[in-house]
């Protein structure tokens, strides 16, 4: 399956991306791909496309990757909404809610008597404790 990719280039700390054609199966950094499109400087912001070249590919079925997808909206290759960087995490979102703030008061008191009734559990584990081992004895 062939996707557009970037293809570093470049030296130390002056990242330049060529943007290509290339099989999924190779790697990003091994040099081999099918076609040249354009190429893409992060730092300087200037990017060059071959519109029909790029227009071609993705007749023929070519995945860009995120970052390609988000470069060929904005040059007006493609059409939709671009692909976040990073994914929003649930995990924040839950944490936040105001009503939170009365409730962790109630659960205080409710805490007092949940220490107790852990342990109960203990003691009957301890009586079951005996009991088994007074059945080796009557051997």
């Amino acid at each position: 399956m062939l996707v557009f990719r970037l293809f570093r280039v470049g030296k130390n700390n002056q990242p330049s991306f060529k943007i290509v054609v290339a099989d999924k199966r190779n790697s990003s950094k091994g040099g081999r791909f099918v076609e040249q499109v354009g190429f893409y400087n992060p730092v300087t912001k200037e990017k060059v496309l071959n519109r029909e070249r790029a227009q071609y590919w993705l007749s023929q079925g070519v995945q860009p990757s995120p970052t390609v997808h988000n470069l060929f909206i904005k040059d007006g290759i493609l059409e939709g909404k671009k692909i976040p960087k990073h994914k929003k995490s649930k995990k924040p979102a839950e944490v936040k809610p105001v009503e939170a703030k009365p409730q962790p008061k109630e659960e205080k008191t409710a805490e007092a008597p949940k220490p107790e009734e852990s342990s109960k559990p203990a003691e009957k584990v301890i009586e079951a404790g005996p009991q088994s081992t007074e059945t080796p004895k009557t051997e």
